[in-house]
């Protein structure tokens, strides 16, 4: 009897969990936005940032991955390194992992004092692809940091607050193992500057795919932004992607294994840099939806077509006169409904055959008749 009574409440345990585990398909995607959307202001406290590196004993690369950057990735590498390495040591080493680039990338970032990662001379064994995900990779290979946090060449107004703002969650919060940034690009829009949220393609290619089949991850405003934060620990966990979908791959696979509530998004304010042509993008885009179709690929077939989600989340950024900027998580429902061919409704048939009859036909003709006089 008292085995029974335990299997019982073992049972009912079982069903408690699998109600909060339950939770996640809807109102937890707008739970996380809220909770784990932050602002890089937010870790501008460089000194306390400082004392709980050194109180949790960790150390903090910063990776760039380049390919012919001569012209701005002396400016990244020097600005982080003056606030962040010099000034402050928040960061313990700077490297740029370069893919094989043939103008003065590799000179100028040694002049500038970086570390040079050239990506085709490490882990021979595997081969080399040329691509941002490869470099990343093997990054993870080379650098010594507990934190790994990358930062793209191209930006013109980089800031230190695109590192600081990146693993600052990970230094306060031990739960947090993943920060991926997002940011504005200036559009310009009757005269005024407006704010946009993802960018190309991921408001045309990317997000409408990841409502259909990754609804939770609906609520990360840049998904394919390229600066990011990760713990060691849970990075080498994952595979990488060579190319242009390691970013949307890591947010399948990280939050797939170690859960949405492990992971943050942060805000970095406004980006400047050189827009891609639109033919560009369109390989882009090419590139990341083989990754999403590889990870659809390993979930079960049978509903993996007919059974998607029909709510569109989009987010949302709005700035009202003197205010700080505020994030929404908005909702539409979208169902595109498929009618039967018009050949098979009883209705259309009937009014067929009746305008094929003796006097349908005869009225059809009186007003041609009449059309072609009043022309002439």
């Amino acid at each position: 009897m008292i085995a029974n009574a335990t299997n019982n409440m073992k049972r009912a345990a079982k069903k408690v969990r699998k109600k909060r585990q339950a939770k996640p398909a809807k109102a937890y995607v707008l739970e996380w936005f809220h909770s784990n959307t932050l602002h890089s202001s937010q870790f501008e406290d460089i000194d306390r940032l400082v004392e709980l590196k050194e109180q949790q004993k960790l150390k903090i690369s910063v990776g760039i991955p380049t390919l012919n950057e001569e012209e701005n990735v002396a400016n990244v590498i020097s600005t982080i390194k003056t606030a962040l390495y010099e000034k402050k040591a928040l960061v313990d080493e700077i490297a740029i992992i370069d893919s094989g680039s043939e103008d003065n990338t590799v000179a100028v970032a040694e002049k500038a004092g970086a570390q040079v990662i050239e990506s085709e001379r490490h882990l021979r064994e595997f081969g080399a692809f040329y691509g941002k995900g490869e470099n990343l990779w093997k990054s993870l290979h080379v650098l010594r940091g507990d934190i790994i946090c990358w930062i793209d060449a191209d930006i013109k107004n980089i800031h230190p607050k695109y590192v600081y703002g990146l693993v600052g969650p990970l230094l306060q919060k031990k739960r947090i193992a993943y920060a991926r940034g997002f940011y504005r690009r200036p559009i310009l829009y009757k005269g005024k500057i407006i704010s946009y949220g993802g960018g190309r393609t991921t408001e045309i290619g990317i997000r409408p795919f990841l409502n259909l089949y990754y609804p939770e991850l609906t609520g990360f405003i840049q998904p394919l932004c390229g600066q990011a934060a990760g713990r060691r620990n849970i990075l080498e966990k994952v595979p990488f992607f060579v190319g242009y979908g390691v970013e949307i791959g890591h947010l399948i696979d990280i939050s797939q294994k170690f859960g949405l509530n492990r992971m943050v998004q942060v805000d970095l304010d406004e980006v400047e840099h050189s827009p891609q042509e639109t033919v560009a993008l369109g390989r882009q885009a090419f590139s990341i939806l083989q990754v999403l179709a590889t990870r659809l690929g390993e979930k079960p077939k049978a509903s993996l077509l007919k059974d998607f989600n029909t709510i569109f989340k989009f987010p949302e950024i709005r700035e009202s006169e003197g205010q700080k900027f505020e994030y929404f998580l908005n909702e539409k429902e979208i169902v595109e409904r498929e009618r039967p061919p018009i050949c098979s409704v009883y209705d259309y048939k009937l009014k067929k055959r009746l305008d094929n009859d003796l006097l349908s036909k005869l009225a059809d003709f009186l007003r041609d008749t009449k059309r072609r006089h009043k022309f002439q």
